[in-house]
């Protein structure tokens, strides 16, 4: 079950841009609440509060209790807007939940053992965590915070699907609902030799990489 994390909110009343800059002057983040039956309601948050929350894993999957005035509302971030570059939040939508509606959300992958397994023990295989986030379907209630891949005996030669992940109870993969041909790989262990000869397969012939006009012309017949 995942744990839950508090941060604190108030109401706002003025809305769009100029609204919005005014805050972010202030050291305010403008936000939303929409969902769970309820009209959607927009807030405001301390930003440095949530910039220090939103360095943690748990910001972006896990269940939040955000005291809107006094009113404590459970929600998962849906979105977030950065500025392009300078390291400022610019606006969160939230979720809110229902205690008896399943919701969906997506739980960071945890690879554990690597280091101890056999695949990871040997410098001639190189192992693929080819995804590292997973949308299940739960409870909110049973919401992880995270979901355990163990790979204490991944050895050359394996590959780790979907249908193999051990889940908490409640927890259930919707991709696999969709049929067998959504099972894909969660991690797989490859010969390092291999990964090398696929990378030289596709680099292009060193004639064609010369362009025309620096390649060899060539040579005209002596004149008699």
């Amino acid at each position: 079950m995942s744990q839950t994390h508090k941060l604190s909110a108030t109401a706002r009343g003025d809305q769009g841009k100029g609204a919005s800059r005014r805050l972010r002057r202030l050291g305010r983040l403008p936000a939303i609440v929409y969902g769970g039956h309820q009209e959607p309601c927009n807030i405001q948050m301390h930003h440095n509060d949530v910039f220090l929350a939103s360095a943690n894993e748990w910001f972006y999957s896990a269940l939040i209790e955000l005291d809107i005035d006094g009113k404590v509302e459970r929600v998962l971030l849906r979105d977030m807007q950065r500025h392009p570059f300078k390291p400022l939040i610019m606006h969160l939508d939230f979720l809110r939940v229902s205690e008896n509606e399943a919701l969906h959300a997506r739980v960071p992958l945890h690879f554990l053992n690597q280091e101890v397994s056999p695949a990871g023990k040997s410098a001639a295989v190189v192992i693929h965590h080819d995804m590292t986030e997973l949308e299940v379907s739960c409870l909110p209630k049973d919401l992880p915070e995270f979901i355990a891949v163990d790979l204490a005996n991944l050895a050359l030669g394996d590959i780790i699907h979907l249908s193999e992940l051990v889940l908490p109870a409640g927890v259930e993969v919707a991709a696999l609902k969709l049929g067998k041909e959504h099972d894909v790989a969660v991690v797989s262990a490859r010969h390092a030799r291999t990964e090398v000869e696929e990378e030289e397969s596709v680099e292009p012939a060193a004639d064609a990489a010369v362009p025309a006009a620096k390649q060899a012309a060539p040579e005209k017949p002596e004149k008699k």
